[in-house]
């Protein structure tokens, strides 16, 4: 799933309209798994790498595979669950609940591009025979569910919190996924 979309859902599932201060954390901790490969990207991009050596070659480099591990990794990530839970931080329990919901939600989407959910416990990848983004792999069925429950899941957002720092940050969502689909288009298509 595309990382704007992972926050609008996560918060969609996750957040409750009678514990506004949750949202933050809940929409930080859905993108937080992706940041890595956000970095990774960024950090090709300014060397001016080629997207085909960016994701035919770099991507799948040990080093950067690690990387991308520790951040959807399911046991990293229920170990600072049960931390916060333990210290009674809401807000971090937030964070984490959500960042262990975006990995549940990536593990059936992803085919050649899954991670190690079990590292450092495991080597293993679950490769789905779906995946978000490859039309081989019914990618365009996903991306088109996809954009139909971000749009839904972003009026619900919208109606269900009055404050307007939540809804600004419901708007910067929905513009940041369409500015992904721009990019998109205009770059991988």
């Amino acid at each position: 799933m595309n990382t704007p979309a992972h926050a609008v859902i996560n918060w969609l599932i996750l957040g409750r309209r009678d514990r506004p201060e949750l949202a933050v954390p809940i929409v930080a901790g859905s993108v937080l798994p992706d940041l890595s490969m956000i970095l990774f990207y960024a950090y090709h991009k300014a060397l001016g790498t080629q997207e085909s050596m960016i994701w035919g070659v770099h991507y799948h480099q040990r080093q950067w595979q690690a990387f991308f591990d520790v951040f959807n990794s399911l046991p990293i990530i229920l170990i600072g669950l049960a931390v916060a839970w333990r210290l009674r931080a809401m807000r971090w329990c937030a964070l984490f609940a959500a960042m262990g919901l975006h990995v549940l939600l990536d593990l059936p989407l992803h085919n050649d591009d899954a991670h190690r959910h079990f590292f450092p416990l495991s080597d293993r990848r679950f490769h789905s025979p779906v995946s978000y983004w490859d039309p081989a792999h019914y990618g365009d069925i996903v991306s088109a569910c996809e954009i139909v429950a971000v749009a839904v899941g972003g009026v619900v957002l919208w109606r269900r919190y009055q404050s307007m720092s939540l809804r600004l940050m419901c708007a910067a969502l929905a513009l940041s996924y369409a500015l992904h689909w721009v990019y998109v288009f205009a770059v991988w298509a």
